[in-house]
């Protein structure tokens, strides 16, 4: 049977007020992204979040981002190496404090794309993922695009694992489309549950210039804090399920 994670962003809190349905989206996914207070998330959103891991049989990984609260992680920072590896490693070891069993990191927003492109950066992230994985005394693989971001985690030992969003829109070369461009977010659940079929039957996705783009995925995102993200995630499993694709964690 082939099978397929389902990942998205979870407890992202703001002040105190979650920005998603959490408790919807546990019930859908095989794997949670959760934020550890770079953009959003605190102490108890982080606990709440493991606890509703563990009563669903989700899988915890870790969301860290640049320390940007204000803009929710999405606006790009100029960050010296150093400085962004103790940010990273801060995130994490708050998470791992929360209780989390923690699976794999999937950087957050603008961090996430810096590392795709900038090497520095992404050396800073993969090592402090690193320094965390040896005192957790396993690996822990890092979940992203292509790009710097995979070179960087397999020197250092971790495994990089690809990942596909349902709810972006993606531009001819594989990158997706920036947030606040035409096309850039996807909200019918029939679109998204069709696109996911797809990616696991043929490994591709229509771009938004109609190019199909080669995606080597293990895990689907759908955003948790994106408009419909329940209906679209409800789709998507029914559609998969409907497919004799199994969902579930690789971690």
């Amino acid at each position: 049977m082939a099978a397929i994670d389902l990942n998205a962003d979870l407890g992202e809190t703001v002040d105190g007020m979650p920005t998603a349905d959490d408790e919807a989206m546990f019930e859908v996914v095989s794997s949670a992204s959760v934020a550890c207070g770079g953009h959003a998330g605190d102490a108890a959103s982080m606990r709440d979040a493991v606890e509703r891991a563990a009563r669903r049989g989700v899988a915890v990984g870790a969301h860290p981002s640049y320390l940007d609260r204000a803009g929710f992680g999405r606006a790009a920072q100029d960050v010296d190496p150093a400085t962004l590896r103790a940010q990273v490693a801060a995130q994490l070891t708050a998470l791992v404090g929360a209780g989390a069993d923690l699976r794999y990191v999937k950087p957050h927003g603008a961090l996430y794309h810096a590392v795709t492109a900038d090497a520095a950066a992404a050396a800073a992230v993969a090592t402090a993922v690193a320094d965390v994985a040896a005192r957790l005394g396993r690996p822990l693989p890092v979940l992203g695009l292509d790009g710097a971001i995979a070179r960087a985690a397999e020197s250092r030992g971790l495994p990089f694992r690809r990942e596909a969003f349902l709810d972006r829109g993606y531009r001819a070369d594989g990158s997706l489309v920036p947030r606040g461009e035409p096309g850039a977010l996807l909200h019918d659940p029939d679109a998204v549950a069709a696109r996911a079929v797809r990616l696991v039957r043929e490994g591709v996705v229509e771009a938004a210039d109609g190019t199909l783009v080669r995606v080597d995925a293990v895990s689907l995102c759908v955003h948790g804090d994106t408009a419909g993200a329940v209906a679209m995630a409800r789709a998507v499993r029914l559609a998969l399920d409907a497919a004799g694709v199994a969902v579930r964690a690789p971690w």
